[in-house]
């Protein structure tokens, strides 16, 4: 009779992700419908001394199981951030000062970290496949830098009294496209190529366009130092998409030459986006633990809240339609949709941190990112159920899907 397959070779620990599979796809879910009772019961009898543990641990297993789903594993995110939040409000002197050293100055470096992880996703041909589309590029970066800023303006001044929230609905509109367009594009049938292309380009000239547009409409709202945010965005965005660019050149031509450097390219490749995660939800807890007393004024959230969700879906349907009368096919209009409805919204918060010196600024953002996963994965959704009309090779042979 045969035995089962000794520790280490590829039968094994494929044997091995297949149960933890089975379990997480098994049990997960009904502990976690078990937990989400509980905190109902408990919530009724009058009992909320354990209401803060079960609830973290229902979000934690949710996310779990939904992270091992194919279908659903793009809210996995937002799933995660709700643990992150739920700790964080409950317990927030946990991710406010760790023996006397301040968790607020972590916000940089774990911001440094995700764009890192950013730059290693990027290659030199994203830039110069500007040259085959300018036209495409150009008109999302408009966009992006037009739409989402005044929206922003617009909501805050309907939305919220509060000048540092008003200042953080600009900011977050202000900034370049998020890293999480390119797999959201991917899902929709659109142009990953140029998708990864506008984010990188967004991103590079937001040291200019940030601080502008940011300085232009909520300057009324609080003090905008223009260079102060330019070098900001330079020390904690460009350098470290830059030198992941390099590491992913010398990673690139190491495992060329030698195996063993092509398995240590391909472990961090595949480990930095989980950091990348960590790192978004940590700095989310952090911001909800600053401005936790806020947060706890109900009409506040609730209008920070709609004001987001407005923000987040008019930059869809102003991206698209924009795009469409433009005269841009269906293929690049969804792309161009995607990339002005989803901001980066860790630059936004680490800049109203840093350069903003407003928690409260802080919070618009650290919802925004959130909530543009869950409403960029449902529009993914929908468009994967309605693929274009073919308009020839979409995709560049070697374009690479980064998350």
């Amino acid at each position: 009779m045969a035995g089962a397959p000794p520790p280490g070779t590829p039968d094994r620990a494929m044997s091995v992700k297949k149960s933890t599979l089975f379990y997480l796809r098994t049990f997960f879910p009904g502990l976690a419908l078990a937990a989400f009772v509980a905190v109902a019961v408990m919530l009724g009898a009058g009992l909320t001394t354990w209401i803060a543990p079960v609830l973290i641990s229902a979000f934690t297993l949710l996310a779990l199981y939904i992270g091992s789903s194919k279908r659903y594993s793009a809210f996995a995110f937002t799933v995660w951030v709700a643990a992150f939040v739920t700790a964080s409000m409950f317990y927030p002197l946990a991710f406010r000062t760790w023996f006397d050293f301040e968790l607020r100055a972590l916000i940089v470096p774990l911001i440094q970290i995700i764009m890192f992880g950013m730059g290693t996703q990027l290659t030199v041909g994203d830039f110069r496949r500007v040259a085959t589309m300018p036209r495409a590029v150009i008109i999302g970066i408009v966009l992006q830098f037009s739409v989402m800023p005044f929206v922003g303006k617009l909501l805050a001044m309907v939305f919220t009294r509060d000048p540092e929230a008003a200042a953080g609905m600009v900011l977050i509109g202000s900034c370049p496209g998020g890293v999480a367009s390119n797999v959201m594009t991917y899902l929709a049938h659109g142009n990953v190529a140029l998708s990864v292309t506008m984010t990188a380009c967004s991103t590079l000239v937001a040291p200019i366009m940030t601080p502008a547009m940011t300085s232009l409409l909520a300057g009324t709202y609080v003090e905008v130092k223009f260079l102060a945010m330019m070098f900001a965005i330079i020390k904690m965005i460009i350098v470290p998409i830059v030198a992941g660019l390099v590491v992913n050149m010398i990673l690139t031509r190491l495992g060329k030459a030698h195996a063993s450097m092509a398995a240590l390219s391909d472990f961090i490749m595949k480990g930095l986006p989980y950091v990348s995660m960590f790192s978004i939800c940590y700095i989310i807890a952090i911001i909800t633990s600053l401005s936790r007393d806020a947060l706890l004024m109900g009409g506040f959230v609730v209008a920070i809240l709609a004001g987001v969700i407005l923000h987040n879906f008019t930059g869809y349907v102003l991206g698209y339609w924009g795009a469409r009368f433009l005269k841009l096919n269906e293929v690049d209009s969804r792309t161009v949709a995607i990339e002005v409805g989803l901001q980066n919204g860790g630059m936004a918060s680490g800049l109203a941190i840093e350069v903003l010196k407003s928690d409260l600024a802080a919070i618009p953002p650290a919802i925004f990112g959130p909530w543009m996963n869950m409403s960029g994965a449902m529009l993914a959704s929908y468009w994967s159920s309605k693929p274009p009309e073919p308009v020839g090779k979409i995709v560049e042979e070697g374009a690479d899907v980064h998350s």
